[in-house]
């Protein structure tokens, strides 16, 4: 088979050893952080959080169109509202990545954030695709970003999610420059860990994401494109729950990836609020914001490194 037909790049078989695991260990997942017991004797840590990205989407693709910027626009004028007061209802709280320019559309809100007891991060300037940056553009980007946050709210971000949890070559030692306490962009296990850079560790706590915890892959829908929404909210809750419980009987941590454009309709809020009510019924649940949880985890860096023992999960009965 010809090298172009294998979806590789021509070359790549034949890159050397040091070749190809000099490109699997530039970033890659050290030392589990999942402490004995989470803070309040709590046994599992839900971190629940919402990219509320509206506009960016398309603007970043140069889309214009009244309908594209409406649909973002769902999730300012409804979507986030809908989620604050959910919320506040359940008394949990939650972390917002937004876009610098979705907060500049949108300045209350990201005041809201934070003025409701929320964390507000970093997600990049318009949603850019960091991939196709070079360093200083990236750079650039991301310390306007922070700024931004900063000069909106008066408060300074310290953890940041990459826009489409992309990781460019530049983009680790990008957060390290900036000074940040935690990302949220990466996949490589279920429980916060450290980065480790080249082997070596960087004490940036990673605080782990999945497709299967995102409510984009089963809801998103593009009109000229092959993206269809595929699954009913209630199927979704299943997953997410079966998510949760299992999180529970391990003592670990449930994170959740939400879009208040995407989440914030009718039918999956009742997804959301139902999903909730389970979470709340449940003893020694510890809901955190991303950094709360970061920090948490961190204390694990300068403790021993004997494995982990959890007791077994109580009998519960919905």
């Amino acid at each position: 088979m010809p090298p172009d037909d294998t979806g590789l790049p021509a070359e790549s078989w034949r890159w050397t050893e040091q070749t190809w695991r000099g490109h699997v260990d530039a970033v890659r997942a050290g030392r589990q952080l999942v402490p004995d017991r989470w803070p309040g004797e709590a046994r599992v840590a839900v971190a629940l959080s919402f990219d509320s990205d509206h506009e960016t989407i398309p603007l970043r693709d140069g889309e214009t169109s009244p309908g594209r910027l409406a649909q973002g626009e769902y999730g300012a004028r409804v979507g986030a509202a809908r989620i604050l007061d959910l919320l506040a209802r359940h008394r949990v709280p939650a972390t917002f990545f937004m876009p610098a320019v979705s907060a500049l559309l949108h300045p209350e809100e990201a005041r809201a954030y934070t003025r409701d007891g929320h964390e507000l991060a970093v997600h990049g300037w318009i949603h850019e695709r960091n991939m196709l940056l070079g360093r200083d553009d990236e750079r650039e980007l991301t310390a306007r970003a922070l700024d931004t946050l900063e000069t909106l709210t008066g408060q300074r971000p310290v953890g940041i999610r990459t826009p489409s949890w992309d990781f460019s070559d530049s983009t680790l030692d990008i957060m390290l420059e900036l000074g940040f306490a935690y990302d949220s962009s990466l996949m490589a296990d279920d429980e916060p860990y450290e980065i480790l850079a080249g082997g070596s560790p960087t004490g940036l706590v990673e605080i782990p994401v999945d497709w299967i915890r995102d409510d984009a892959p089963y809801f998103t829908m593009d009109r000229y494109g092959s993206v269809r929404p595929h699954s009913r909210p209630r199927d979704v809750l299943e997953i997410w729950t079966d998510e949760f419980d299992a999180a529970y009987r391990d003592g670990g941590v449930f994170q959740l990836t939400l879009h208040p454009h995407v989440i914030g309709h009718r039918s999956r809020l009742v997804a959301l609020r139902e999903l909730l009510d389970h979470i709340s019924a449940h003893a020694d649940v510890w809901f955190a914001t991303h950094a709360q949880l970061a920090d948490a985890a961190r204390t694990v860096l300068s403790g021993p490194t004997a494995s982990r023992s959890v007791p077994d999960a109580p009998e519960h009965t919905p």
